[in-house]
């Protein structure tokens, strides 16, 4: 008869680590959650909190018509701390769910800290553990235990730049040019939940050019390595070297929006998203840079009513680790090696915060029910969180690139639907009516 275990060890306090020992935690196991923090810090975190959000505070899309909506709605339905927490924090954002960084990762910290089952450990992990293991450091892997997960894998990481947008203090911006607004007039708000910043031809092309040549910051901690950017997250400078005209395409495109003080449609538009609930602070939206601080401040400046804003976070690049995952990785998150180790977030590369969620989801309650004598799970292909499971553990190798949920991940519909908004409401109801029969079959 197998002996029932009941301890589990957790590397990594961000948002899939978090989900996992909660997970875990809520099914009697154990769980002792190892974060280096503060003890070492990261090149891109600020606090010791767990969950700190680090490039954006918006966690996507809420609309359940929309690929990050319904892994939203499928966290919701399986009872996630993440977003539990995360509405309880949320500050408006039109269609998204944003959240206040700082009370976000607080209430996650507190929840974490509070629960009878996880133990919380504040020291560096160098070695992955010989005992039942989930491994969620995120990108920025400490080197001594990237080298030890290399070690274990036998092939080298992969890995790709990220970097974060500038912050500004609200009060600061030149509401007299800028405006507030959500496209197509979407928002809790009646005035709209965004601020933008509209640009003139003129204005916008002399924009594009100082942003083009304006001197980069260099990556000091990754020297000799070539600089491969992620093109879900890509710095707003390398955009704008794709051709003039590729930001107001992108982030800065204007669609939906009309410029009150002069009743016309801009010919583009700077969005910035509130980024606490008392609505003091706002990050540019799409504005990820590695631009060095001194000319960040003066090519942003040069964005009509920010020419006085006060910045109170320039953006900043850093380096993003994840393994080799389609060769390594089963679809329960399991490391083909060693069935009571498993990996999760974006070291298995998985983009986006609810992405990274989902994944320690799976990570946890397959540790538990492995500790438990059962049966790891799979989710149904059918649901956004199964469709991005099974992609990052069978996509190509050879070209293997993290990924964000999307409708494209998933199995096509029977009969087609031809109209894609309508196409992606049928894939929303059907992913939930079967994770629903999934949830009463399984009893996860």
């Amino acid at each position: 008869m197998q002996t029932e275990l009941t301890e589990l060890i957790v590397v990594g306090g961000g948002l899939a680590g978090s989900e996992a020992a909660w997970q875990a935690a809520e099914r009697g196991v154990d769980v002792t959650l190892y974060e280096m923090r503060p003890v070492k810090m990261t090149p891109a975190h600020v606090t010791d909190r767990l969950a700190e959000l680090v490039c954006s505070n918006s966690l996507g899309s809420d609309l359940a018509d929309r690929a990050p909506g319904l892994l939203k709605a499928e966290l919701r339905l399986l009872g996630s701390l993440v977003l539990e927490a995360a509405q309880s924090t949320a500050v408006p954002a039109g269609g998204a769910l944003a959240v206040d960084r700082e009370l976000f990762a607080g209430t996650v910290t507190e929840r974490i800290e509070n629960h009878p089952c996880i133990t919380l450990q504040r020291q560096e992990v160098t070695r992955v553990p010989d005992a039942p293991t989930i491994i969620a450091t995120g990108p920025l892997t400490s080197p001594v235990l990237s080298m030890d997960i290399a070690r274990l894998t036998g092939q080298d990481h992969l890995y790709f730049y990220d970097a974060m947008a500038p912050i500004v203090a609200a009060d600061s911006i030149d509401m007299s040019i800028a405006f507030k607004g959500s496209r197509y007039g979407r928002g809790e708000l009646g005035e709209g939940d965004y601020i933008n910043c509209p640009l003139n031809e003129t204005q916008y092309y002399a924009f594009v050019d100082a942003l083009t040549s304006a001197e980069m910051a260099p990556l000091r901690q990754f020297e000799g390595e070539d600089p491969h950017f992620f093109e879900g997250c890509l710095p707003v400078e390398e955009m704008a070297r794709r051709g003039r005209k590729a930001l107001a395409f992108g982030p800065l495109r204007p669609i939906g929006l009309t410029n009150p003080h002069s009743g016309q449609r801009p010919f583009a538009v700077v969005q910035l998203r509130q980024d606490n609930l008392t609505a003091t602070l706002y990050n540019i939206v799409g504005f990820q840079t590695n631009l060095r601080w001194g000319a960040q401040d003066r090519v942003l400046r040069m964005i009509p009513g920010l020419a006085q804003a006060e910045f109170v976070r320039y953006g900043q690049m850093h380096r993003n680790t994840f393994i080799n995952s389609p060769t390594l990785l089963r679809s329960t998150m399991q490391f083909r090696g060693r069935a009571d180790l498993f990996f999760a977030g974006q070291i298995a590369g998985v983009e986006g915060y609810i992405g990274n969620t989902a994944t320690g989801w799976v990570a946890g309650v397959n540790a538990a029910r492995l500790l438990r004598g059962m049966e790891p799970v799979v989710l149904p292909q059918e649901t956004m969180m199964g469709a991005l499971c099974h992609y990052v553990t069978h996509a190509e190798p050879g070209g293997f690139q993290p990924m964000k949920a999307n409708f494209g991940l998933m199995p096509p519909l029977s009969p087609p639907v031809r109209r894609k908004r309508e196409r992606y409401r049928a894939y929303a109801e059907r992913s939930l009516g079967m994770l629903r029969d999934w949830v009463l079959e399984i009893g996860y």
